[in-house]
């Protein structure tokens, strides 16, 4: 059977304006000598294996094939034939156009019929159609290498603290002051590079009820907290993913980010001069999984890991927080020994502690 192909025109006949009809080409007519030079004249001006414009005209499998037979040489075919029946499904994956299913049944073709004995046979595979074919095999043979993206030198860091921060400074850090605020209370830890705790307090500013407070109030509770923290290089805030598509949480997630703006604001004093940060905040969960405290997608409490850094402070010689010995038996009257739970004060200095090993020291950077 001789191979047919078919132009389309618009017909000018009255009453069928604008209408497409299809007529018959035969191969060795002079209008197809004429659509192919024109073909090869437009191939010459575009990129390499593209695919011709009557590629795509209603073909047979075995009318395609032909045509995949005079695209590609019998070498570039042999090549394309030897990765499709030798590539696992991971490395086919590598392919663009045989990402997710086409993949899977590339293989799983070769499994039940053997392997592709020529380009037509892919024809047969689901999901695989003539254009598809082409470009699949235009991609075998000239593979396109995704361009990695450059990574910031401190793109790590930027996983868990906000905002991007120079490297140099956080290394030159002598002290911070880890701030932990909920809804009833706020808490800080000011804890040296050596993990010493010089400073650990809480403060009961306010209970979150129905309303939120006007913003004066918020102004004097936390003006006031301010004034009874201690300077530091920086002042680490705790960063709360809270989601909006719950609406009755919308009441805390407002009064966080109230809390939050006026801390940035109050305690970042030279950032209108100089423009760096001295107020930085920190993923919550972050913490919570380098201490392993993440159940899923929420945290459990830090009480315990924090009794066991007081009590190792007092029986190690190297222990990995340091508490004045003079504190310890207060910070265990007061905060531990009693019945009700403080989590905002036990926050705040496992905070501090994973800025400390996360951010200045490098520690488990990867979590």
């Amino acid at each position: 059977m001789s191979v047919r192909y078919f132009l389309k025109a618009r017909s000018r006949s009255p009453g069928i304006e604008g209408r497409w009809t299809c007529f018959p080409v035969p191969l060795k007519s002079s209008l197809f000598q004429d659509l192919c030079n024109f073909c090869c004249r437009k191939k010459s001006t575009e990129p390499e294996r593209i695919i011709t414009s009557f590629a795509s005209c209603g073909k047979n499998a075995k009318e395609s094939g032909n045509v995949l037979d005079k695209i590609f040489s019998s070498e570039e075919q042999a090549s394309i034939l030897h990765v499709l029946n030798t590539a696992s499904n991971k490395e086919l994956e590598a392919f663009k156009l045989l990402r997710g299913r086409k993949s899977i049944n590339i293989v799983k073709y070769r499994e039940k019929l053997g392997p592709f004995q020529d380009l037509a046979s892919l024809m047969n595979v689901p999901l695989l159609q003539y254009e598809t074919v082409v470009q699949v095999c235009n991609s075998i043979l000239c593979p396109e290498t995704e361009k990695k993206k450059k990574l910031p030198e401190n793109w790590q860091l930027r996983k868990f603290i906000k905002p991007d921060i120079e490297r140099e400074r956080l290394k030159a850090v002598n002290s911070i002051v880890s701030i932990v605020f909920g809804t009833r209370r706020i808490a800080w830890a000011q804890l040296d590079r050596k993990l010493t705790v010089l400073d650990w307090q809480h403060n009961d500013c306010w209970k979150l009820r129905n309303k939120i407070p006007p913003s004066s109030v918020y102004l004097e509770e936390i003006s006031s907290v301010i004034s009874e923290m201690p300077k530091a290089d920086f002042y680490v805030l705790e960063k709360t993913p809270l989601s909006l598509q719950n609406p009755t949480l919308f009441p805390v997630l407002l009064h966080f980010h109230v809390t939050e703006a006026m801390l940035y604001a109050l305690l970042d004093k030279t950032f209108a001069q100089d423009g760096q940060h001295q107020v930085l905040s920190m993923s919550r969960n972050a913490v919570g999984k380098h201490f392993e405290l993440m159940i899923g997608d929420s945290r459990t409490s830090g009480k315990e890991l924090v009794k066991q850094f007081i009590s190792e402070s007092v029986l190690k010689e190297d222990p990995r927080v340091f508490f004045p010995r003079d504190k310890v038996v207060d910070y265990r009257e007061r905060f531990l020994s009693s019945s009700h739970r403080i989590e905002e004060l036990y926050d705040s200095l496992l905070q501090a502690v994973a800025f400390y090993e996360l951010a200045v020291f490098d520690r488990d950077l990867e979590f």
